[in-house]
């Protein structure tokens, strides 16, 4: 069990299910933020910049933790019904991040991650290179994470299936980020799925600690 997961199941301050709502967004959190560090890498962006979306990746989906019980029972399934408070989560997590006063970058990655390449995605929808550069990145990530990670209605997809179905929506990311990342899949750099959720490294882990304090108020 990796260390930032055991100190959240050893906690005598959350209930269970919100415990378990807190460490599968805290998985999808660090599979997304090392997928996102490799296509910025492959992409020959700056170490400044990967560390900046390194974070951004960490906390896309921070806001979640203020929606708990409008989008989760207490087995931790997806209320249908409540999806429009499922999309209010990037403009909560923009909120959180705003007033523990990170950047303006990770700010706009972190509220526009859900836009879509072709537009059709939320909440602005917003078009092609009018999204913003980390938000593109992240968007790809959060899609493959999702896609293999189990949920609560279906098992998770194994690395191909999830590809399949990305191709076949692929009008939906941008085509530089998305062919870096099926460079990544081919290239000896991915390890699986597994990695990408226990590595961690000490940046990760300190922006990570906004998890536990979110979910304790």
């Amino acid at each position: 069990m990796a260390d930032y997961i055991k100190r959240i199941v050893e906690s005598d301050v959350l209930p269970c299910h919100v415990k378990e709502v807190v460490c599968e967004e805290m998985h999808h959190a660090v599979e997304v933020s090392n997928l996102a560090v490799m296509i910025a890498e492959e992409l020959g962006e700056t170490p400044a910049f990967c560390d900046d979306l390194s974070i951004a990746g960490i906390l896309h989906d921070i806001g979640k933790m203020k929606l708990t019980k409008y989008i989760y029972s207490e087995e931790d399934t997806l209320v249908i019904e409540h999806m429009k408070y499922v999309r209010q989560h990037s403009l909560y997590s923009y909120k959180i991040l705003m007033e523990a006063g990170y950047p303006d970058n990770i700010l706009k990655a972190v509220y526009y991650h859900h836009e879509n390449y072709d537009g059709s995605g939320y909440p602005d929808s917003l078009r092609g290179e009018k999204i913003p550069w980390m938000a593109r990145i992240l968007r790809t990530c959060d899609v493959f994470a999702a896609l293999t990670s189990d949920r609560s209605y279906r098992k998770a997809f194994d690395v191909d299936t999830a590809v399949e179905i990305m191709i076949d929506e692929v009008a939906d990311y941008d085509m530089k980020v998305f062919l870096a990342f099926q460079r990544i899949l081919h290239n000896g750099r991915f390890k699986g799925t597994e990695s990408l959720r226990n590595n961690i490294t000490s940046l990760q882990m300190e922006h990570l600690a906004l998890f536990e304090r979110e979910a304790a108020i």
